[in-house]
C-alpha cells in the first residue's frame, strides 16, 4: 500500500489542482500518469507537470474525495498494469487498431471509375463522393488544430475537384490514400516491434507453503507473491519472479531477455529473471523481487516511456513541419497571385515537409529501442539515445561493470594454530551458506572445491549492512566488516593490525572472522576484472569517447594498477558512496557529456545527476530504476553496443532530416515553376516520405 503525500492548491467547481509528491520519482512517466487518472469517473481531462510536481483535473462533478483517495493509494504496480494485462505496452501508448485499406480501396475504385464514365456529372459525383472523408478529415483539422499538411493536401484534391479536372483530383486523393496506409503501416510495424518485448504476464505460480507442519505446494496469483517466498517453476514454465535457485538444477532458456540464444544450465546459488523459460528440469526459487521490480515488470515501464517520449530532434523537426506549412501555403498564394494556375496551385499544395519530418524521426527511435531490447539491453526512451551520441566522458564505477561482480576466495588467513585454513572457511561457510550476498557465495564457493565439510551453528542471524551471527558449540561466531566485528562486537584488533594492513595494500578485500569473542582469521577476496573490459573501453574510444575515468573504493595503489592495465585516463580511488555523484557533477560543469556505468544502491544519485545512467544487469532495483539504460546481459561489451546504436541511430536520423528537406524543397521548386503536375508532385512527395520511413524502421546494425 502506498502512502503519497499531496497538497490541494485550487478548487472550483470544475477544475482542481494538486502538488503530488510521486512526481519527484525519476521513473514516474507523465503521459502513464495522465491515462490513469482520466479513468476515474468524473474526470474529464487531467494535466500532469512533472517538473512542477503538479497534477490538474477538470471535473465533471464532485469526485475531489475519490481523486485525493486515487493519489495517496496511487502504485507502480497500478501505473504498469493500467490496461495492460497482456501487453508490455500500455495501450494508452499504442493504438491496436490495425490500418485499414478503406480509403485506398475507395480512392483507386473512383479513379478507375472515372476513366470508363462519360457523363460529368456523374465523373463529379464519384470523384466528389470518394474526396468527401479527406475533405471533412482537412476541414476538421483546420478549425481544431490550424494549418496542417492534411489541411493542405485536402485543399490540394478540393482545388482539383472544383476545377473538374476528375483525373487530378481522383489520382492525388488515390496517392494520398495510398501513402497514409503505408504510413501508418509503417508506424504501426514499429510499434510492433516493441511489442514484440512484451511478455506475456504469469498470472498464477506454485508456492511452497508450511501447513500442519508440512511443505505443499500452493497455486497463488503472481500479485501476491511475497519476497522471500520459494517459487517452484517446472519444466515449460515462465519464471514469474527474479530471484535465486534454492533447489533444484534446470536448463534456462534466457533469449527473450538477454539475447542469449543457447539454454543455460542453472543449479543452487543461481540467479534467474523473470520472463525466462525453463526448458528442462525443476527449480524452487527464493523471491528476491516481485511484482513492479521484476525484470518483466521493468521492461514495461521503460517501453511505455519509451512510447512518450521525445527527443529534441524529434521536437525540432515537429516544429520545423509545422513552420513549414505556412510557407507551401504562402507559395500556393502567391504562384496563384502571379499565374491564376489553379493547376499549379493543387500541385504545390502537395508538396509539404510534414509528413516524412514528423513520422522518419519516431520510426527510427523505436526501431532502435527494439532491436536493442532483442540484445538485452533496454533504453528508456528518445531522449536517451540522443543524450547518449552526446556523450564524450565514460564513469566507470569499477565493481561490477570494469570487474565481474563476482568475488573469488584468493587467501584464507587463520589468526589462531589451533584452526587450519580449512577448519576456518567451513566454519565461514556453514553460517554464510543460507544468504546470497557475493561475499557469501564466494566462501561458500571456495569451501566446496577444498572439500566443504558442513560444521553444526545454532540459526543464524542476518545483520544487513554488518554481517552474520551464530554459535557453534555454545561459542558465538560473528562474521563479516571489521566495523561489526571490532566497533559492535567489541572484539580486539590491535594484535594482527600489520598482517590485516599488508593485505589491504595489496588490495585485497578482507571478510573478518570472530570466534568466542577473539579475531580467529581473515579470508582474502578478490574481483577479477572482465575478460573484455580493457577491449571494450578501446571500441568507446573509437566511437568517439574521448576520456574514460574509474571510481572505486580500492586503496589508490590498486586502483591505479587496474586503470594501467585497462587504458584508463582518470582515478578516483578510496571513495565513500556518497563521492560518485559529486564527480559526475564535477565533470558535468567542466563542460562534459557524461554517462555513469554503476550497479549499486548507492550508484542511483550519480546514475540520476549524469547524462546517461547506464545499470549493470546484477545491479541493485534502485539503480536499474534511475537509470537510462538498463543491461539485460552481464557483459560490459552491451555498453559499447549502446553507443553504437545511439551513435548510428542518430546519424541516420540527421541524414534523412537532411533528405526529407532538400528532396521535398526540389519537389516544391518544381510545383512552383509548374514542372510538376499534382499527380507527379503526389507520387513523388508520397514516395520520398514512403522511402525515409522504410529507412527508418529498417533502422541500424551493430557491427560484431
Amino acid at each position: 500500500m502506498s502512502n503519497n503525500s499531496f497538497v490541494k492548491v485550487h478548487e472550483t467547481p470544475t477544475r482542481l489542482r494538486y502538488k503530488y509528491s510521486l512526481l519527484k520519482e525519476d521513473y514516474i512517466d507523465e503521459n502513464i500518469l495522465t491515462s490513469y487518472l482520466k479513468n476515474i469517473d468524473g474526470v474529464e481531462s487531467v494535466r500532469v507537470n512533472k517538473k512542477a510536481t503538479s497534477v490538474i483535473f477538470s471535473i465533471s462533478k464532485s469526485v475531489a474525495n475519490v481523486i485525493e483517495k486515487t493519489l495517496q493509494e496511487l502504485t507502480l504496480d497500478d501505473l504498469l498494469s493500467t490496461n495492460c494485462e497482456n501487453n508490455a505496452v500500455c495501450v494508452n501508448c499504442i493504438s491496436d487498431e490495425k490500418p485499414s485499406l478503406n480509403g485506398v480501396l475507395r480512392a483507386s475504385s473512383a479513379l478507375v471509375a472515372e476513366r470508363f464514365i462519360k457523363s460529368n456529372f456523374t465523373k463529379a459525383t464519384v470523384t466528389t463522393a470518394a474526396a468527401t472523408p479527406m475533405l471533412i478529415e482537412g476541414t476538421k483539422e483546420f478549425f481544431e488544430l490550424g494549418l496542417t499538411s492534411k489541411v493542405l493536401e485536402s485543399a490540394a484534391v478540393g482545388i482539383s475537384v472544383f476545377r473538374r479536372d476528375y483525373l487530378a483530383a481522383n489520382s492525388t486523393n488515390a496517392m494520398l490514400e495510398l501513402g497514409e496506409y503505408i504510413e501508418e503501416t509503417t508506424v504501426h510495424k514499429s510499434d510492433d516491434l516493441l511489442k514484440e518485448l512484451a511478455k506475456p504476464n504469469v498470472k498464477e505460480a506454485w508456492i511452497e507453503k508450511v501447513k500442519d507442519g508440512k511443505k505443499v505446494e500452493v497455486l497463488v496469483k503472481t500479485e501476491d507473491i511475497q519476497i522471500g517466498d520459494i517459487v517452484i517453476v517446472s519444466a515449460g514454465s515462465t519464471v514469474p519472479v527474479d530471484g535465486h535457485i534454492v533447489n533444484g538444477d534446470a536448463s534456462v532458456n534466457q533469449v527473450s531477455m538477454t539475447g542469449e540464444a543457447e539454454p543455460v544450465k542453472k543449479a543452487r546459488g543461481d540467479r534467474v529473471i523473470s520472463g525466462t523459460v525453463l526448458e528442462e528440469g525443476r527449480l524452487k526459487i527464493w523471491a528476491e523481487h516481485v511484482g513492479a521490480n521484476t525484470a518483466t515488470q521493468r521492461i514495461k515501464h521503460y517501453i511505455e516511456s519509451s512510447l512518450n517520449e521525445k527527443s529534441s530532434i524529434q521536437l525540432k523537426a515537429t516544429k520545423l513541419a509545422d513552420k513549414l506549412v505556412p510557407v507551401t501555403l504562402g507559395l500556393a498564394g502567391l504562384s496563384y497571385v502571379v499565374t491564376k494556375d489553379f493547376e499549379r496551385v493543387a500541385s504545390i499544395l502537395q508538396a509539404d515537409y510534414s509528413c516524412a519530418l514528423k513520422l522518419a524521426t519516431p520510426v527510427a527511435f523505436k526501431s532502435t529501442i527494439s532491436k536493442a531490447g532483442h540484445e538485452g539491453i533496454m533504453i528508456k526512451g528518445a531522449k536517451s539515445i540522443e543524450a547518449l551520441s552526446n556523450v564524450d566522458t565514460f564513469i566507470f564505477d569499477k565493481t561490477g561493470t570494469l570487474t565481474q561482480g563476482d568475488l573469488e576466495v584468493i587467501e584464507v588467513d587463520p589468526y589462531d594454530e589451533d584452526w587450519t585454513e580449512e577448519e576456518l572457511l567451513n566454519l565461514t561457510a556453514s553460517t554464510e551458506e543460507h544468504y546470497f550476498h557475493p561475499v557469501a557465495e564466494a566462501v561458500v564457493k571456495a569451501a566446496k572445491q577444498r572439500g566443504f565439510v558442513h560444521m553444526h551453528h545454532e540459526e543464524v542471524e542476518f545483520i544487513v549492512a554488518h554481517g552474520v551471527k551464530t554459535e557453534v558449540d555454545e561459542k558465538n561466531v560473528v562474521i563479516g566488516s571489521r566495523h561489526f566485528l571490532e566497533d559492535d562486537e567489541k572484539i580486539d584488533f590491535s594484535k594482527y593490525q600489520d598482517r590485516i594492513n599488508k593485505s589491504l595494500d595489496e588490495g585485497k578485500t578482507l571478510l573478518y572472522v570472530g570466534f568466542d569473542n577473539k579475531l580467529l582469521g581473515t579470508i582474502a577476496l578478490s574481483d577479477k576484472i572482465r575478460d573484455n573490459s580493457k577491449q571494450s573501453i578501446e571500441k568507446l574510444r573509437k566511437l568517439g569517447v574521448k576520456h574514460m575515468v574509474m571510481l572505486t573504493g580500492d586503496v589508490d595503489k590498486k586502483a591505479q594498477q587496474v586503470a594501467k592495465e585497462l587504458g584508463i585516463d582518470e582515478v578516483y580511488s578510496e571513495l565513500l558512496p556518497t563521492d560518485k555523484a559529486s564527480i559526475v557533477k564535477k565533470m558535468k560543469e567542466q563542460g562534459r557529456n557524461v554517462a555513469f556505468v554503476g550497479d549499486g544502491i548507492n550508484d542511483a544519485p550519480a546514475l540520476i545527476s549524469a547524462n546517461v545512467g547506464i545499470s549493470m544487469s546484477k545491479g541493485a532495483d534502485i539503480a536499474k530504476a534511475t537509470a537510462d539504460v538498463s543491461l539485460l546481459k552481464d557483459d560490459i561489451d552491451a555498453v559499447v553496443e549502446a553507443k553504437e546504436l545511439a551513435n548510428k541511430t542518430m546519424s541516420l536520423i540527421n541524414t534523412n532530416f537532411k533528405a526529407t528537406v532538400g528532396i521535398n524543397s526540389g519537389i516544391l521548386a518544381g510545383a512552383t515553376i509548374g514542372a510538376f503536375s499534382p499527380i507527379v508532385t503526389a507520387v513523388l512527395h508520397n514516395g520520398t516520405t514512403i522511402g525515409l520511413l522504410l529507412n527508418s524502421i529498417r533502422g541500424v546494425k551493430v557491427k560484431r
